[in-house]
């Protein structure tokens, strides 16, 4: 029997109209159409405090990073659709990832959350680099957690103007694109599996 892979996916900004939340959302249904088993979260329901080691030391990791940990650990693989902040990661997300990352025991067991997982990256911009530079350096933050990251990436650019009112791409070329890049991820994930069931 195939395997079905479990994919995560949630969106770099939690602003009201994000561009990045609607190519979420335009990836989560992508992926559904190509019959993985998709959870959509939002960082908006795990609010967490600036990474601070002295913080950690007094009161340990918490709570919503363990929540978070759990999440990625229970899917092969995760869909992130970043904004773009300053040619770079939103500190939203950069926040989050760098929380999972001290995730090192859950119930007295060790924990690695990214290890053995596969990430797909999407981006989006109203101008016209669409994002992607700040892809760049998201990457980089994925690869030193040990996470492999899957080649095809979907950047929209001029997004104000991308999506009709059904939250599809308006552009031919921008579906193909997330229609790869969700073909990629399933493929690989399938290949991997590793999730761990909470």
């Amino acid at each position: 029997m195939p395997v079905i892979p479990k994919i995560l996916v949630f969106a770099g900004s939690i602003r009201s109209g994000a561009f990045s939340i609607r190519t979420a959302d335009a990836a989560t249904k992508e992926l559904a159409l190509q019959g993985a088993d998709v959870t959509r979260i939002s960082l908006g329901d795990y609010t967490l405090p600036l990474v601070d080691q002295d913080l950690e030391k007094q009161y340990g990791v918490p709570e919503n990073a363990v929540k978070l940990a759990r999440q990625i650990a229970s899917h092969d693989g995760f869909l992130i659709a970043s904004p773009e902040y300053n040619a770079s990661i939103p500190p939203l997300l950069k926040n989050a990832l760098d929380w999972i990352s001290r995730v090192r025991k859950d119930a007295g067991r060790p924990f690695k959350p990214y290890d053995g997982k596969v990430a797909a990256l999407c981006s989006s911009s109203d101008g016209n680099f669409a994002g992607v530079r700040g892809l760049y350096h998201l990457r980089a933050v994925l690869m030193a957690c040990h996470v492999e990251v899957i080649t095809p990436q979907c950047s929209v650019a001029r997004a104000s103007e991308a999506f009709d009112d059904d939250g599809q791409f308006r552009d031919e070329r921008l579906r193909h694109q997330m229609e790869t890049v969700c073909h990629t991820l399933i493929e690989r994930t399938a290949m991997l599996s590793t999730r761990i069931e909470p």
